[in-house]
């Protein structure tokens, strides 16, 4: 069945060139420009990248702190006891835990955007494995959330960290931001994850790594990117 869209939509659409490979800053000047939302719309970013991710060695997974962060206040948790706990909650974790957390959450509540954990409290973590993990939330040592460093895990999360990882298609898809950015932030931010993932080209991928890119808000169209421009 063909989604159909509605007139705002539609408008959108007829100002952005089907064929055309934008560059950044074009993009992000079209993305402000076409956003219709009556809301301070999230900005996203998506790589369409030529991997097979059936193979262990060419996913893609990582964190990487954007220098202007995501115009989001994220809500952090950690899992951990004793001095690591006293560190966490001094770096500001909203709330810090170890099997009371655990019990929390296998009760329902999951009113949180980033999990942490000490090493020495994955065995309890594992419990809730099946919980977070659907939902991207399951503490790993790629993103820098299992770790002994709470106090820079907890500011990387609170200021502007995001994850990235490859979808069974090879698609990365990263908020970079809201609409309400100025174009210099929101392309610094884009420009700081497509460095990210280029440097992270797996080495088994032959020619083209990357497919496609494009940008676009909450409810506007995609906007087509020059990956070269990148």
């Amino acid at each position: 069945m063909t989604q159909k869209h509605g007139k705002k939509y539609t408008a959108a659409l007829a100002k952005v060139e089907a064929e055309k490979n934008y560059t950044l800053n074009e993009a992000v000047t079209l993305v402000k420009e076409i956003d219709y939302a009556n809301y301070d719309a999230s900005v996203e970013v998506v790589f369409k990248l030529n991997v097979d991710t059936r193979q262990a060695d060419q996913q893609l997974r990582g964190a990487v702190v954007l220098p202007n962060g995501t115009g989001k206040d994220k809500k952090v948790i950690v899992f951990a006891q004793g001095d690591k706990a006293k560190e966490a909650e001094a770096a500001g974790a909203d709330v810090v835990g170890a099997a009371d957390l655990v019990a929390q959450i296998q009760g329902g509540w999951m009113d949180f955007d980033t999990a942490i954990a000490t090493p020495d409290m994955m065995a309890q973590v594992g419990r809730v494995a099946r919980i977070l993990g659907p939902k991207g939330l399951m503490p790993n040592p790629k993103t820098g959330t299992v770790t002994m460093d709470v106090t820079k895990a907890v500011s990387d999360a609170k200021g502007g960290q995001v994850t990235y990882r490859t979808d069974r298609d090879g698609n990365v898809a990263v908020p970079v931001g809201r609409v309400s950015f100025d174009e210099a932030k929101l392309a610094e931010n884009i420009k700081t994850i497509a460095d990210t993932v280029l440097k992270s080209r797996p080495a088994a991928v032959k020619g083209v790594y990357v497919e496609h890119v494009s940008i676009s808000s909450t409810v506007s169209p995609a906007v087509a990117l020059d990956v070269n421009a990148l």
